[in-house]
């Protein structure tokens, strides 16, 4: 069996479907790719398949009702639109799954929802009811409310961290595009497609252009998220969307699109919920000892190797570890604030309680709230 064959035949998939497919490019809902949509994913489950749909399309359905022709920068206008917008998305799937005899379950998701470990646990208890009970979510970033802080910033992003919310197997991503390309197709002749790589490959991120008009995405982060989904062990596929029966045929092991494979092997629940959090409180500059330490022996991270400490963060927050090259290496919960490390960097751990008068871990960071990015 091929390896195309062995993903067809995966049973949990997250499929996201991006804003120029769902509105036309933008000249509204397209409500006759919707419903093939839908009726190849009828198909998918009636194999067995479980699935969960994150659709992007909200602002630029609200957009071509309000007959706006560019997207809004005032966060308020793009709030206004995704609330309007958001209505006849979910009535279109609703009324095509419908058809089928598929339930369906609108799910809105922020970063602030899953960065927060009990609504994390939640927000994965309820996703997995709804498929035990034979549903579709439906899922997208809640736009009305989200804020530039706890903005997760495209549905990539947001489908790669339900991927892992999931433990999908599969993550699809259509597109306008039939793939990844060695260059930007738009602006090269010699650009080629991509069929199969690591999706851990350093090379991809620097193939992939940026997004278009409608949406915040692009093949950049369609790769970053390809990332994301492996630390789970998803495998993700990029494919155009437009392809006549594209999920079927996916499902068939044809070779469509580009295949990025997760070759590494899965981290624990708790540790693709720390490598996903988007919002880091400070940084924790690391020696050459330490930085060695963390990548090769996977041992928590003593102040004694710290060298420096920005932020203001306090006791449970997320820190990112940056090595001396300037990379971030690994982020974790730290269990001393900003004021704390920066009295005990560089110091063992037996000197601890004497400078700061008392210890509550041994480790800045413990290992077990420590993952390598």
């Amino acid at each position: 069996m091929t390896t195309r064959e062995s993903l067809g035949q995966s049973k949990r998939w997250v499929v996201k479907i991006g804003s120029s497919l769902i509105t036309d490019e933008g000249r509204g809902l397209d409500r006759k790719a919707i419903q093939n949509w839908a009726q190849q994913m009828a198909e998918l489950r009636s194999q067995g398949k479980e699935l969960v749909l994150v659709s992007s399309g909200a602002v630029a359905e609200g957009m071509a009702r309000l007959g706006w022709k560019r997207r809004p920068h005032a966060l308020h206008k793009l709030q206004a639109a995704a609330a309007l917008g958001q209505m006849g998305l979910v009535q279109q799937f609703e009324s095509c799954f419908k058809q089928h005899g598929i339930l369906t379950a609108q799910v809105l998701l922020t970063h602030d929802d899953l960065s927060n470990r009990s609504r994390y646990l939640n927000a994965r208890s309820t996703l997995q009811t709804l498929l035990d009970l034979g549903a579709i979510p439906i899922i997208n970033e809640n736009d009305t409310v989200a804020t530039e802080e706890i903005r997760l910033g495209d549905n990539d992003t947001l489908a790669a961290m339900v991927s892992n919310l999931v433990e999908a197997d599969l993550m699809v991503l259509l597109t306008d595009q039939p793939g990844l390309y060695t260059a930007d197709p738009r602006s090269s002749k010699v650009a080629e497609l991509i069929s199969e790589t690591d999706a851990c490959n350093p090379a991809l991120v620097s193939m992939a252009g940026d997004g278009g008009a409608l949406g915040r995405g692009g093949m950049r982060t369609k790769v970053r998220a390809a990332q994301r989904a492996a630390r789970s062990g998803a495998n993700t596929l990029i494919a155009a969307g437009s392809q006549e029966n594209v999920l079927l045929r996916i499902a068939r092991g044809e070779t469509l699109g580009s295949l990025l494979l997760a070759k590494a092997e899965p981290i624990t629940a708790r540790k693709q919920w720390l490598a996903n959090q988007l919002n880091i409180s400070g940084t924790l500059q690391l020696d050459a000892g330490a930085s060695n330490a963390l990548l090769r022996a996977g041992v928590s991270l003593l102040a004694v190797g710290v060298k420096q400490v920005s932020g203001n963060f306090k006791r449970g927050e997320l820190v990112s570890c940056i090595a001396d090259d300037g990379h971030e290496i690994a982020r974790g919960l730290v269990n001393y604030s900003a004021e704390e490390a920066s009295k005990i960097k560089g110091m063992a751990s037996d000197k601890i309680e004497s400078i700061l008068g008392y210890i509550d871990e041994p480790e800045l960071i413990h290992r077990d709230n420590l993952v390598l990015v």
